[in-house]
């Protein structure tokens, strides 16, 4: 069984697309939180996330919208979570507010969490990845960091598929994953997206120009 595996869209809707049209031959899709938070199209990815049925987890960003209240944000993503509460009609919030901190899957063999398994917001990076991460789970997946990472372990599968909707790790492009749950093997992937189309909206929507530069930066 062929799952796809997201994480941190960040109201980017043109990368989810993107990433959801060159994973169209799996077999489900899981997400590791964070729909929402500095890119402009919010509303779209909740919409679009919803559409498809994707067993999802709230990210820091989701709860901070949610809940309507900051998580020791800089300005710019601040300023993110302000647009997405401005815009999201009340039903799109309500959704956010549901989302579970963590999800046991396709007969508990995965595990998804935001940032670690005791801790939603805490940044785990792939140089962290241990097998002790690891529970009754065979595959553990893990998003915040925006940094796309493995390992394999005789334990299972500790991975991050990185972020689509704004990568932290030098390469711009959207990131995403699949795991193959049968062979416990995983594969990365990137694949570009019309990055000057989000920036262009992003200046529309009078959001901080840095939010704009660091796309095609990967940062």
């Amino acid at each position: 069984m062929k799952i796809g595996v997201l994480s941190d869209i960040h109201g980017n809707l043109v990368a989810l697309d993107a990433v959801l049209d060159a994973m169209s031959e799996v077999d489900a899709i899981v997400c590791a939180g964070d729909i929402v938070g500095y890119n402009p199209f919010p509303s779209e990815c909740i919409d679009r996330v919803r559409e498809l049925d994707i067993p999802t987890v709230m990210g820091n960003h989701d709860r901070a919208v949610a809940s309507d209240s900051g998580f020791a944000f800089n300005s710019a993503a601040s300023a993110g979570v302000r647009y997405a509460r401005e815009t999201l009609d009340e039903a799109g919030i309500e959704w956010l507010r549901t989302l579970p901190d963590e999800r046991l899957l396709f007969d508990d063999r995965i595990r998804v969490v935001h940032g670690h398994p005791d801790d939603p917001d805490r940044y785990t990076y792939p140089h962290d990845f241990h097998p002790d991460l690891l529970e009754t789970e065979r595959a553990l997946v893990m998003g915040h960091t925006h940094v796309q990472g493995h390992e394999i372990y005789d334990e299972g599968v500790v991975m991050n598929p990185g972020s689509v909707g704004q990568p932290r790790d030098g390469d711009p492009r959207a990131a995403y994953a699949i795991l193959d749950l049968d062979e416990e093997t995983v594969s990365e992937h990137r694949v570009p997206y019309d990055i000057e189309r989000v920036q262009q909206a992003i200046r529309d929507a009078n959001l901080p120009r840095s939010l704009a530069d660091r796309l095609e930066q990967g940062r």
